[in-house]
């Protein structure tokens, strides 16, 4: 059973306070770093006003890059799978004819 600690977070200046796994602080603290970065380079453009339109603008762009890796991701398990396959049968024609 892992045991959790709270961990100061900073997003566009202001503190969040969040609970999670001793194991997984090192990922929430990067996960918050990268997105105080992409909320400040869209605040920074000066074309969307107020902190939680651009959370919401951020979140969408997070969203679609997540939703492009799982695409790709898929196509690369059935890649893997056909790859398999094709030498899962290699393999027992091979063996077949000795």
């Amino acid at each position: 059973m892992s045991s959790k600690k709270t961990v100061s977070l900073n997003i566009l200046g202001k503190e969040y306070k969040i609970a999670c796994d001793y194991e997984e602080e090192e990922s929430l603290i990067e996960s918050a770093k990268q997105l105080d970065d992409k909320m400040r380079k869209i605040r920074n453009a000066g074309k969307i006003n107020g902190d939680d339109r651009i959370a919401v603008m951020v979140a969408l762009n997070i969203a679609h890059e997540l939703q492009i890796l799982k695409e790709e991701n898929l196509k690369l398990n059935q890649n893997l799978n056909e790859c398999l396959s094709n030498m899962r049968h290699k393999i027992e024609n091979v063996l077949e004819n000795d």
